[in-house]
C-alpha cells in the first residue's frame, strides 16, 4: 500500500512548481502590463497624461528596453551562479523591479523614465534566468514529468501576459482616466503603480512560501569555486560530456534566434496588417486591434495543459518520449506554416492599404496565431526545461541567460524584417520568413539524432547499469 501510495505521489507535481508559477505569473503581469502601455506613454501629449515624445525616438526607446531585458541575464546569471544563489537573485530583481515601477508612477518626466527603465532592465537581469533554473531543480535529471513542469510553468507566464493588458488598459483608459474639456487625461501612472503592485504580490508569495515548498533549492550559488584544505580555490573544468552539451545549447540557442525572429512579428508587422488589412467587426463592433495581443496567451493557457500531458504520456509509452531537438523542429516548422497560413489572406487584400480591394477575415489571423502558439509550446518550454536538464551545473543560471539572450538578438532580427515590409510588401517578407523557418526546422529534424547523441544519456545508462550490477 506505501509503495502504490508512493508511486501515485510521484506522478504529481511538487508544490514548489507551483508557488514558481505564481510568482512568474505576477512578474509577467508586471512586465507585460507596463510594456503595453510604455509607448503610448511615452508619445500622448502632456496634457493627455503622457511625455510627448516623437513617435520615433519612442519606438527606438522601447526597441532598446525589449531587447535589453534579454540581455542583462547574461550578467544576473553569473553572479547568482558564483556569488548570490538563485533564491537572492530573484528576490532582488523583484525588487528593484518593483521599485523601477514605482518611480515611473512617481514621477511624469524622462529622468523618470530613464532611471525606472534602467532598473527594470536591471532587475529583469537578476530575476529571469534563476526563476526558470529552480524549476529544473524540483526535478531529478531523468524525471519524465519535467517538460510537462515547464509546458505547466509556461502557463504562469501566458496567465500574467493575457490578462495585464486587459486589466493595465481599463486602469489607464477607463478606471483612472479624466476627461477635462473634451480632452482625456489617461491614468498611465496608475498602470505603473499596478505592475508594481503584481511584482510585490509575487515576491511575498516568493519569500513567505519558498522555505516551506523549496526547501534549500536554488539558496547557494552553484558556480562559486570550491576552497581545498590548502586554502586554494579549486575550479573544476568541464568534462567532455558537459563541453558537448554545453555546444548543444548553443547550436539550439542558434536555431530559436530564427524562431523568435519569426514569432516576434505578431507585436509589429503582424499587429499593423490586422490593424489595417482585417476586418475586425464582430456584430456591428469592431475589436481593437491591441486586444489581438491576448490571442496568443489565451491559446497558451486553453493548449498547454494538452500538450503537457502528450509528453507524459509519449513518454510513458515504449519508444519513449520525442527528442528535444524533434519537438523544436515540429515547433519552428508550424510557426512557418502559420505564416504561410497567412499568405492566402493577403493574396485577397494585397500589401497596399490606399487599395484594398477587400479586407480579410479575422480567422486567417486567429488561425495563423494558433499555429504559432502550438510551435511555441513545442518549443519555449521545452527548450527551458532541456536548458535547465543538461547545462553543467556551474553554469545553470548563465546558460539558461545565454537561451533567453538568444530573444535579443530575434528581436533586433524581427524589427529589420518587420520593416522591410513597408518597401517589400507583406507577401514577400511572410512568404520568405514562413519557408525559411520551415527550412531550418528540417535541417534541425536532420540534425536531431546527431545532437541526442553529444548530449551522452547512452554513456550515462552504461555506467548506471554497470555500478547497479556492482551493487
Amino acid at each position: 500500500m506505501d509503495a502504490t501510495l508512493k508511486t501515485n505521489q510521484s506522478k504529481k507535481h511538487p508544490p514548489g512548481l507551483y508557488l514558481l508559477f505564481m510568482t512568474e505569473m505576477w512578474e509577467r503581469f508586471s512586465y507585460y502590463g507596463m510594456r503595453a502601455i510604455l509607448v503610448l506613454y511615452l508619445t500622448k501629449s502632456l496634457i493627455s497624461g503622457g511625455l510627448g515624445m516623437k513617435e520615433s525616438t519612442a519606438l527606438m526607446l522601447y526597441g532598446f528596453f525589449t531587447g535589453a531585458v534579454y540581455f542583462t541575464p547574461l550578467i544576473g546569471g553569473y553572479l547568482s551562479d558564483r556569488y548570490l544563489g538563485q533564491r537572492l537573485a530573484i528576490t532582488i530583481g523583484g525588487i528593484t523591479m518593483a521599485l523601477g515601477n514605482i518611480v515611473l508612477f512617481s514621477n511624469q518626466s524622462f529622468t523618470a523614465v530613464y532611471i525606472g527603465l534602467g532598473l527594470l532592465i536591471i532587475g529583469n537581469g537578476f530575476f529571469k534566468p534563476n526563476i526558470s533554473t529552480i524549476v529544473g531543480e524540483l526535478y531529478g535529471a531523468k524525471d519524465k514529468r519535467r517538460d510537462a513542469a515547464f509546458t505547466i510553468f509556461y502557463m504562469g507566464i501566458n496567465t500574467g501576459a493575457f490578462f495585464a493588458p486587459l486589466v493595465i488598459g481599463a486602469i489607464t483608459d477607463k478606471w483612472f482616466a479624466v476627461t477635462t474639456n473634451g480632452v482625456i487625461q489617461y491614468g498611465y501612472k496608475y498602470g505603473f503603480l499596478a505592475s508594481a503592485i503584481g511584482m510585490i504580490i509575487g515576491q511575498i508569495l516568493f519569500n513567505v512560501l519558498g522555505n516551506r515548498f523549496l526547501g534549500d533549492i536554488g539558496k547557494k550559488p552553484v558556480g562559486k569555486p570550491q576552497v581545498t584544505g590548502t586554502g586554494a580555490t579549486q575550479n573544476h573544468t568541464l568534462s567532455k560530456v558537459e563541453k558537448n552539451r554545453t555546444t548543444v545549447i548553443f547550436i539550439l540557442a542558434a536555431f530559436v534566434v530564427f524562431f523568435w525572429a519569426g514569432f516576434e512579428q505578431a507585436g509589429g508587422a503582424l499587429s499593423i496588417y490586422t490593424d489595417k488589412f482585417v476586418d475586425r467587426t464582430l456584430f456591428g463592433w469592431e475589436i481593437p486591434t491591441s486586444w489581438f495581443q491576448a490571442v496568443n496567451p489565451l491559446f497558451i493557457i486553453l493548449l498547454a495543459p494538452i500538450v503537457s500531458m502528450l509528453w507524459v504520456k509519449l513518454s510513458n509509452t515504449k519508444r519513449g518520449d520525442l527528442p528535444v531537438p524533434t519537438k523544436m523542429a515540429i515547433g519552428m516548422m508550424l510557426l512557418g506554416t502559420g505564416f504561410i497560413v497567412l499568405l492566402f489572406a493577403i493574396m485577397q487584400t494585397g500589401s497596399d492599404e490606399n487599395n484594398i480591394v477587400t479586407k480579410a477575415n479575422v480567422m486567417f489571423i486567429i488561425f495563423t496565431y494558433l499555429l504559432h502558439t502550438i510551435g511555441e509550446l513545442f518549443l519555449s518550454p521545452v527548450g527551458l526545461s532541456f536548458v535547465s536538464k543538461y547545462a553543467p551545473v556551474k553554469f545553470a543560471s548563465l546558460l539558461m541567460a545565454v537561451w533567453m539572450a538568444s530573444s535579443f538578438v530575434a528581436n533586433i532580427l524581427a524589427g529589420q524584417l518587420g520593416a522591410f515590409t513597408s518597401s517589400m510588401g507583406y507577401f514577400e517578407v511572410f512568404s520568405v520568413i514562413g519557408i525559411a523557418v520551415i527550412v531550418l526546422g528540417l535541417v534541425l529534424l536532420a540534425l536531431s539524432k546527431k545532437l541526442v547523441k553529444m548530449l551522452g544519456d547512452d554513456e550515462e545508462n552504461k555506467v548506471e547499469e554497470r555500478l547497479a550490477k556492482a551493487n
